[in-house]
């Protein structure tokens, strides 16, 4: 077995945008986030992180394995002798949505044993006798994947086949990180990879801290509760921290662009908004019922809202809009009052990408939902981003390699003030102070491929 030698890099691989910027921001470290799997690269020397977004949730299991395989190989072949150890880290979604088996099975190639633990329990999801539960409802028995158009797995063994598991019971875990290792070098041993439960965020760090005692031959794989307990373990403090509420949107020089570098550069001083800054558009492309409400308030605030028609973003072309005016706040959302079917979820995402890659000059972006943000970026050119901060948990603040704001969040996080809160971050003084909930608007946000229930302020 390979112990550390040194301070180790982080290489980490989502499946969706929204996560790969969530987990950029929970690793607490310089970080990089890349739009292509190929174009990935480690960083050099230690303490830093770069987070390859696969694209891949929706993607047929084959093509997803090949991405995870892509990606793994595109990171070793760019190795140079100034490239330390490397800690890899894969993010699966905490509702075992996607294709979180084949995906694990590309990933656990070359290495001794994947460290598997699921729960996530801010969010109320916690793993007991390997089974998933969802505030207290086993995920097959709950209303989680009512979008999906599947059934759920009844067990996480079941959800990460075929890869070989053997299950680590929440007692073992709890018997101190070296205990732990043991076990964990015992399944190894035996060909499997440890499932782990977890009820607890002390659970995730013991599992944490008794992978990482083992080398870099031992990767992890959790959703972001587990990327969140990496970070505490190894982070500087830096992307992850929260951006205050009070400040502007951050220069260029803030996003690292001086230390150059795969990983781009720490955090820097936060300096103040130009005095009149461009224009901000949210586009808000998510299934979650919260997010209809969130939209209401942030127009009761002073923002625009411009409800887009089904019939013109499904016509193949961008939506003509009006002109977007400097220094203020419009969103876009998908018209959802006459109902909106789920299998039109990609083909609305598609309009709603191409109508904001027609605007004209370069407007600040906020980003609602994982296949929305992908999209978005792809349709403007965008194939990087260098994480700053987070505005709340989950809202990830990005600056693109030109220097324009990024926001993306999923779609089931925040409260109903939560893009009032996002836009306040970046506009400050523009907006009036959020006031008592408005009614919801009339537009509702569309279905969307991977919808999940609504739960506010939690990880996906």
């Amino acid at each position: 077995m390979c112990r550390w030698t040194g301070e180790a890099s982080v290489v980490a691989l989502a499946d969706d945008l929204s996560g790969a910027a969530e987990v950029a921001a929970l690793l607490r470290l310089p970080a990089r986030l890349v739009l292509d799997p190929s174009g990935i690269r480690a960083p050099e020397g230690g303490r830093a992180a770069v987070v390859a977004d696969l694209d891949s949730r929706q993607a047929e299991s084959g093509t997803a394995a090949r991405a995870v395989q892509t990606a793994l190989a595109g990171a070793r072949a760019a190795r140079t002798p100034r490239h330390g150890q490397t800690l890899w880290y894969k993010k699966s979604d905490s509702l075992l949505r996607g294709n979180p088996g084949a995906e694990a099975v590309a990933f656990a190639e070359g290495a001794e044993a994947v460290v598997v633990a699921m729960a996530l329990p801010g969010a109320g999801r916690v793993v007991r006798e390997g089974v998933l539960y969802v505030d207290g409802v086993p995920l097959h028995e709950s209303g989680a994947w009512r979008a999906e158009g599947r059934t759920p797995p009844r067990s996480v063994t079941e959800a990460f086949a075929p890869l070989p598991t053997a299950q680590v019971p929440v007692d073992a875990v709890r018997q101190g990180a070296g205990g732990l290792a043991v076990r964990l070098e015992a399944v190894a041993a035996d060909g499997l990879h440890p499932l782990c439960d977890a009820e607890t965020e002390a659970d995730l760090a013991a599992i944490t801290e008794a992978a990482l005692s083992l080398g870099p031959g031992y990767r992890l794989l959790g959703s972001g509760g587990l990327a969140a307990a990496l970070g505490r373990h190894l982070g500087t403090g830096g992307p992850g921290q929260q951006a205050g509420a009070g400040l502007g949107p951050l220069t260029g020089a803030d996003a690292g662009g001086a230390a150059g570098g795969a990983a781009g550069g720490a955090v820097g001083q936060q300096e103040r908004a130009p005095a009149t800054p461009g224009p901000l558009l949210v586009v808000a492309g998510s299934a979650e019922p919260v997010v209809g409400t969130q939209i209401a308030r942030l127009v009761a605030a002073g923002a625009r809202h411009l409800p887009l028609a089904l019939r013109a973003l499904a016509a193949g072309g961008p939506v003509p809009l009006p002109p977007l005016s400097s220094g203020a706040v419009t969103v876009v959302s998908v018209d959802g009052s006459r109902g909106v079917r789920p299998d039109q979820a990609r083909l609305l995402v598609a309009g709603l990408a191409r109508t904001v890659a027609a605007l004209p000059g370069r407007p600040d972006l906020v980003l609602t939902g994982g296949e929305t943000a992908r999209r978005v970026l792809d349709a403007v050119g965008v194939t990087a981003l260098r994480p700053v901060g987070e505005i709340h948990h989950g809202a990830v603040h990005s600056r693109t390699d030109d220097g324009r704001s990024v926001v993306t969040r999923p779609g089931s996080f925040g409260g109903p003030d939560s893009l009032h809160r996002i836009a306040a971050a970046l506009r400050p003084r523009l907006l009036s102070p959020p006031g008592p909930p408005p009614s919801p608007s009339p537009s509702a946000p569309m279905p969307s491929p991977s919808a999940a229930p609504p739960r506010q302020g939690v990880t996906q």
